[in-house]
């Protein structure tokens, strides 16, 4: 084990990892990358199956977003928009209002998901409070889908309250109303295939849930907040596109705020530039990240109408400011980042690209994976996918949590030269959408070696 390895051993608190696990083999480190590939310290190459935790789009090294870094570099590197401005923030605005859906007019920089879902909340509570209506000053509940996932701030939690990540921080988070999402409602079981008919069936039923929620806590909802059209970390779960458009109806129906947490499932992930445009809604507060930089810099935004925007004004004395605010909100290089990864999506045509991949991605999911004995049917939305380790697929019943199957499957994985990170023992994948379609094979046909490794097939 070399120097670095052991300094970080040492010294370094690892997210989302259980140490005495991380202590238990050899780091890989990356020295460096180059497109699709990681490099470690020795010179080892590996795959980016996971897009960096989702978020890299053209891979790493675009010449076209490291040359407007540099020269953003030669200009300047931070300032603040705390009573100030700059040009890359402006100029982003004005690129992000034009490609969002129709309405989101308003701006609100932040640097990462759980930060711009964290303003989507304050601004949704504070709207309600501002608003001058009877009874609106009410409106303090927020209600999301079942194993919802949207952040790690305490806000964020408190919308997810999905175990593991939020299970013991109730004592410091707010309660929120849960419907439940459509693979949970029947006739889809969990783990089985997800056909069309039987998705709108279920979205059809999560859409009923919801109604009742909303008229339990009528006058009481700020907003019903969702990832639109597929849930991410609660496993890759698909929506079809009548519930996001439900959704958005039943919220004008009762009178609350939708917002869309898009920060995985913007810039291109589920084939469109964001998911809402499936579904044909504008949300009235849209949270975007990860893909907003192509993965090069941290930087996060919350879109909202004009409408919510519109509640904060008034005299100073009011106290009707949005008081919050991030000290790299807005940082001039990443927006310059996310300028020139816009430049790369016109320039390259990267959504028809990412379609193309799509396709073959579920060709590839469909031969090496669904034949495997210990997988559950894998589930695919654009460029996102997953699948189910399991000790018997026919039941669906999982592996024991301590036999840590998705582990090993990472483990295997990464000898053969790819890198994947699962959810517990989902395996989910997630490559870069520019990807070749030989490294796209590579990743799902090294993934299915790893996971029959690991479940002894």
């Amino acid at each position: 084990m070399n120097d670095l390895a052991r300094a970080d051993r040492r010294l370094l608190w690892h997210p989302f990892t259980q140490t005495q696990e991380w202590l238990s083999y050899e780091p890989l480190i990356v020295e460096r990358a180059d497109g699709f590939f990681l490099i470690d310290t020795e010179g080892r190459r590996y795959l980016d199956g996971v897009s960096s935790v989702w978020c890299n789009v053209h891979g790493h090294g675009q010449p076209e977003i490291t040359r407007a870094l540099h020269e953003q570099l030669d200009r300047v590197c931070h300032t603040t928009l705390l009573g100030l401005s700059h040009r890359p923030a402006i100029e982003l605005a004005e690129r992000l209002v034009a490609i969002t859906p129709a309405g989101l007019d308003r701006v609100f920089y932040s640097d990462s998901g759980s930060t711009a879902v964290e303003v989507a909340i304050r601004m949704a509570f504070q709207y309600w409070r501002q608003t001058g209506r009877d009874g609106d000053a009410r409106r303090d509940r927020f209600i999301t889908l079942g194993e919802a996932y949207h952040g790690d701030t305490l806000g964020s939690v408190s919308l997810g309250r999905s175990s593991p990540f939020h299970t013991g921080y109730e004592a410091i988070t707010f309660e929120v109303e849960k419907f439940p999402p459509p693979y949970l409602c029947e006739p889809i079981d969990g783990h089985g295939p997800v056909d069309a008919t039987a998705l709108e069936a279920a979205g059809a039923r999560s859409l009923a849930a919801l109604e009742e929620t909303l008229e339990a806590n009528q006058g009481r909802v700020a907003a019903v907040v969702v990832e639109p059209l597929v849930q991410g970390a609660a496993g890759i779960w698909p929506q079809p596109p009548s519930f996001v458009r439900g959704l958005r109806e039943l919220c004008d129906v009762h009178g609350t705020l939708m917002i869309a947490d898009e920060v995985a499932t913007g810039f291109g992930r589920t084939g469109t530039m964001f998911a809402c445009e499936q579904a044909a809604v504008s949300p009235d507060i849209m949270c975007l990240a990860k893909g907003l930089t192509a993965g090069y810099l941290p930087l996060a935004a919350t879109l909202a109408s004009e409408r919510v925007f519109g509640a904060f004004g008034g005299s100073y004395t009011e106290y009707r400011t949005l008081f919050h605010g991030h000290t790299y909100g807005g940082n001039p290089l990443g927006c310059a980042a996310a300028l020139a990864n816009l430049d790369v999506f016109e320039q390259q045509d990267t959504l028809a690209t990412a379609r193309q991949r799509a396709e073959l991605f579920g060709e590839l999911l469909d031969r090496h994976i669904a034949p495997l004995d210990r997988a559950g049917p894998p589930r695919r939305v654009g460029m996102m996918a997953a699948f189910d380790m399991l000790a018997d697929p026919q039941s669906a019943q999982p592996y024991p949590a301590d036999e840590r199957r998705g582990h090993r499957a990472v483990l295997e994985a990464r000898r053969r030269g790819v890198i994947i990170r699962p959810l517990g023992d989902t395996m989910v994948l997630m490559p870069p959408l520019a990807i070749t379609p030989d490294l796209l094979e590579r990743i799902v046909e090294t993934t299915a070696q790893a996971v029959a490794r690991a479940t002894g097939d």
